[in-house]
């Protein structure tokens, strides 16, 4: 994947840099806030390689890219000025309360989640080491590894006051200072004397509730968004000279002094108030959330408004240490996600969708659902009801036995130990029988619902399946010959998992020995990359091959390489096409393999390729059969 290219592509496809208030990413998403989303092209971002699909729901416009959203948004802020902070709205902002809601609770949990997990995980490492008896409770080392885990859950007011600065648009280190206030051991402290000894506490004739806020979420969102209003008041009545230090007076004295007498008991009153309601529901009917959550959460994942259920997981596990009803409900979602893309898989008779469905498939049983739920489930659409199905009655197990989740992280089979705790496996057992249903019953409902689309979609073009199999008679016995003179290789010894893995497309590898490449068909050239580094060719029988010069090279920006044709230009075998400099190329650390891959090669037929050997320019290193 281009990375440059793409980002390039896509600012210019959401209106350009300028319509950009804000960009943020999470797990496999670009989640832009746009001035006026009716300026973008999203069927074109729809068409595009490396895009799985785009959703304009919750205030948020969000182009899915999969695991490289992170290398895709890095790409995007070195291209732009673009940043998570953004720019202020200018004008009335339209959007509705509810997407201002969800778009500001996900801006807010997004970028602490890694922390979370982490923490999560230590802690369910933990619990199988004192469960095995490798460890005791009483050991120095659980005890140190135990309040390494707790850290994250402990300042997790401080955490939050840096993503909610950043939200809220407010100095983030005053903000950080708001929450070491509600943590600090002085104040707690006093709160505890309180609680054993009786009394209160003032602040200048002011009552402060004897309430702990350490692992609280609400005390500190309410804080920093106050003080996002107070900072801007502070900053008009300081004068000039003395601003540098009456602003940040002024707005942490008064900050600090709402937070603990008024907004933060009225945030423990609330996260108490949520826990309350979550517990009052268990005791009527404790199957009902998380059957409704496993069975619905693919409509929220694709809306982007499943992140509104996260804080709510979270505050259960600050208020009660474990949360029974979000948790185990997206695990059961999850896993069906992944569960009904494998489905999909197994019964087609396509190798494109095989290969996408077993990929998505995989990272969804782990966790990961929008390759498995854009890719593959709401494309075919049956898959995605044996998900709902399998998802809401994995739900219902787990809700009967109301299994616990001790530390979240991504629901899936990876984070299966977060649900050890209380020093007992039994919720952990339940657990994994609650995502053996879920995958069971959605595989066998995949297998009964799904059929394979009578058309077979290539480049946005319906094509009758007949068609393919005229290009595939037309494609026998075609040859790719060397476009390169060097030490021919499979794809295996590319250091790079988009070629080795072949998920690209089938090919070679050439570790060149001279700095010239030479057209290997009969065809046009189709693609061209500002890096140069790279060409696309389309041969006269319908192969489409790329050939890309070193790995990692894009980073080049085009130093090196020199195009010696056009973009649609038409080539014949032995047409120079790049000329570029292999000896300045390695001497700044690049690797000089190239990769030569037909990119479209479910739809050509069996693929043979030249074993490894010296090559030369002109010699066949590919070969076509029916």
């Amino acid at each position: 994947m281009n990375y440059q290219e793409l980002a390039k592509l896509i600012i210019d496809k959401v209106g350009g840099e300028g319509n950009v208030k804000s960009l943020n990413h999470c797990a496999t998403r670009l989640r832009f806030n746009l001035k006026d989303d009716t300026k973008t092209d999203e069927q074109a971002l729809k068409n595009t390689s490396g895009i799985m699909g785009v959703v304009n729901k919750g205030g948020q416009y969000q182009v899915i890219i999969g695991s490289d959203v992170g290398n895709v948004y890095k790409e995007i802020t070195k291209q732009t000025n673009i940043s998570n902070e953004g720019e202020e709205a200018k004008g009335e902002d339209k959007r509705s309360t509810f997407a201002k809601v969800i778009d500001t609770i996900t801006g807010i949990f997004t970028p602490i989640l890694p922390a979370i997990t982490a923490a999560g995980m230590l802690k369910a490492v933990l619990s199988v080491l004192v469960v095995f008896k490798v460890l005791t409770t009483e050991s120095q080392s659980y005890q140190v590894i135990n309040f390494m885990a707790d850290a994250a859950f402990y300042f997790l007011p401080i955490l939050l006051a840096a993503s909610s600065a950043q939200k809220f648009k407010t100095n983030m280190y005053l903000a950080i200072m708001v929450g070491g206030i509600l943590l600090h051991p002085s104040f707690v402290t006093m709160v505890n004397t309180v609680k054993e000894s009786g009394g209160s506490i003032h602040l200048l004739g002011l009552p402060i509730s004897a309430v702990s806020y350490s692992s609280s979420v609400i005390p500190i969102i309410l804080s920093v968004w106050f003080m996002s209003y107070i900072e801007p008041i502070a900053d008009k009545l300081s004068p000039k000279a003395i601003k540098f230090f009456s602003k940040p007076l002024i707005t942490i004295f008064i900050v600090g002094t709402v937070s603990l007498v008024v907004l933060g008991p009225i945030g423990y009153l609330i996260s108490d108030a949520i826990s309350n309601g979550i517990t009052a529901l268990e005791s009527v009917s404790p199957w009902i959330v998380p059957l409704l959550v496993g069975t619905f959460t693919p409509l929220l994942v694709a809306t982007g408004t499943h992140y509104g259920l996260v804080p709510i997981g979270i505050n259960n596990r600050m208020t009660t240490g474990y949360d029974t009803v979000i948790y185990p409900g997206m695990l059961a979602s999850n896993v069906s996600q992944g569960a009904a893309a494998i489905g999909v898989g197994i019964k087609s008779k396509d190798t494109k969708i095989k290969q996408l469905a077993y990929s998505a498939g995989l990272t969804g049983l782990f966790g990961i659902t929008e390759p498995a739920l854009y890719g593959v489930n709401l494309r075919f659409k049956t898959p995605l009801y044996a998900a709902m199905i399998g998802g809401g009655v994995g739900g219902l197990f787990m809700g009967i036995f109301r299994v616990r989740n001790f530390s979240g992280g991504s629901p899936g089979l990876l984070t299966l130990p977060s649900y050890i705790g209380d020093n007992t496996l039994s919720f952990f057992y339940f657990a994994c029988i609650g995502a053996v249903i879920s995958i069971v019953v959605t595989f066998i409902a995949t297998l009964i619902l799904y059929k394979d689309p009578v058309e077979s979609v290539v480049d946005g073009a319906s094509e009758p399946k007949k068609s393919a199999a005229k290009e595939k008679q037309h494609i026998n016995g075609a040859t790719v010959l060397s476009p390169m003179q060097g030490t021919l290789h499979g794809l295996k010894h590319v250091d790079d998992g988009m070629f080795s893995e072949e998920i690209l497309g089938q090919g070679v590898a050439i570790e060149p020995s001279e700095g010239t490449v030479v057209s290997p068909i009969n065809g046009t050239v189709s693609a061209v990359f500002d890096s140069k580094h790279a060409i696309g060719l389309t041969s006269e029988d319908g192969i489409e091959l790329l050939i890309h010069i070193g790995i990692d090279t894009v980073q080049l920006n085009g130093e090196g390489y020199e195009y010696l044709i056009q973009k649609g230009q038409e080539v014949r075998i032995g047409d120079k096409l790049i000329q570029f400099d292999l000896e300045g190329i390695k001497s700044k650390g690049y690797k000089t393999i190239t990769p030569i891959v037909i990119t479209n090669s479910a739809e050509v037929g069996e693929i043979l390729t030249a074993n490894d050997n010296a090559i030369k320019f002109g010699e066949e290193i590919i070969k076509i059969m029916k």
